[in-house]
């Protein structure tokens, strides 16, 4: 599967790092000199396992370079504000035209529609509107940001794989393409499904802090140490539960009584700051109490280093693809590319036509 990705940020160079991962070949169109990035290009590990070729796209030229490239691919992914494709000549009508089996993957926060479609947003906008971050938070409290993971890449990114590569397959028997409008906004709503069922049930509250998930329950929260870290406890099924306080060696009272839930959770807090993080790790180590050490981003517990979830590429520790194939392995083909690095390969490579004139003319930039 051939894409080109439209260069941006965030959640779609995810996405196109994923299909790149996958097996797709991936081509990265930038801007020359690159746009915003997170540190240095060799450290955008985002942007890792494609080609990059620097064109400005507010040149006549460029932009037919890339409708050549469209020609070649199955697949196009572009994250601007609704109409910025379309205004530079490369909406999903201009690259039908020149190939109308072409899959055109979208990645906003809004969506191509509605009343914010033409809005500026962040993640964090777009789970406040959802609904998903008044999800998250401790019974008082104000809502806690769970950094950019639950919008822009769950929300975001993932939708747009599953997107694209369903329409991709849809494509091949009927040899028409589409567009996926993949929004975060509906992304973060379509996750709660399951807590939507459980609120209409009544099984759910809309107070945070008060609910089997949200740190309502004792038995399903994080506890100090006495070192200052953390262990998280799961334990939620009777017989997990079980096993966790005969491991805490403690009495406490009925877990099936709500009304005691808050000294049980002082019983819990007390008793967990008794030892330190690799104290209690030892205690719990191999059992189904469901409670692990909190650790820092890129951890080296012993089950990560058993199946390398951490691994070192080009100097940098980072997170190994997912998910695993059994024949079919997935594997980090090359760092993040310096934005126009393969300018005068890659396009060669796809049967771009008069590459140096490109490049003399400044439509085209090799770094």
């Amino acid at each position: 599967m051939k894409v080109v990705e439209l260069a941006g940020i965030g959640p779609a160079p995810f996405a196109c790092m994923m299909l790149a991962e996958l097996g797709a070949e991936v081509l990265r169109i930038d801007r020359p000199g690159g746009g915003l990035a997170f540190g240095p290009p060799e450290l955008d590990l985002v942007n890792r396992g494609r080609r990059s070729v620097a064109l400005d796209l507010k040149n006549p030229a460029a932009v037919d370079a890339v409708l050549q490239l469209v020609a070649e691919a199955d697949v196009l992914v572009e994250g601007f504000r609704p109409g910025v494709a379309e205004r530079l000549g490369l909406g999903p009508e201009q690259c039908h035209a020149v190939n109308p089996k072409l899959v055109y993957g979208r990645m906003t926060g809004w969506g191509q529609d509605g009343p914010l479609a033409q809005t500026a947003g962040h993640d964090i906008d777009y789970l406040a509107l959802s609904g998903a971050l008044h999800l998250i938070g401790r019974a008082g409290g104000p809502p806690q940001v769970p950094a950019n993971l639950l919008g822009d890449f769950a929300g975001g990114s993932l939708y747009l794989v599953v997107g694209v590569l369903a329409a991709v397959v849809e494509a091949r028997g009927s040899g028409r393409g589409q567009v996926v409008d993949a929004a975060i906004v509906d992304g973060a709503a379509h996750l709660t499904t399951m807590l939507l069922g459980a609120l209409a049930g009544g099984s759910w509250k809309q107070e945070r802090g008060t609910n089997l998930l949200d740190t309502g329950a004792p038995f399903y929260d994080v506890y100090e140490t006495s070192d200052g870290e953390f262990m998280a406890v799961g334990a939620l099924e009777p017989q997990f539960y079980d096993e966790l306080i005969r491991l805490l060696r403690i009495n406490p009272p009925d877990r099936y009584d709500v009304a005691s839930w808050p000294e049980l959770q002082k019983v819990l807090a007390e008793t967990f700051a008794l030892k330190t993080q690799a104290e209690w790790t030892e205690v719990f180590d191999g059992s189904d109490a469901c409670v692990s050490p909190v650790l820092p981003l890129a951890g080296d517990h012993p089950h990560l280093v058993a199946r390398g979830i951490f691994i070192e590429k080009d100097g940098v520790r980072q997170a190994a693809p997912a998910p695993r194939f059994s024949r079919t392995a997935s594997e980090l083909t090359q760092p993040p590319a310096r934005p126009g690095e393969h300018t005068r390969d890659a396009l060669t490579d796809w049967g771009v036509t008069g590459v140096e004139e490109l490049l003399a003319s400044g439509a085209a930039v090799q770094a």
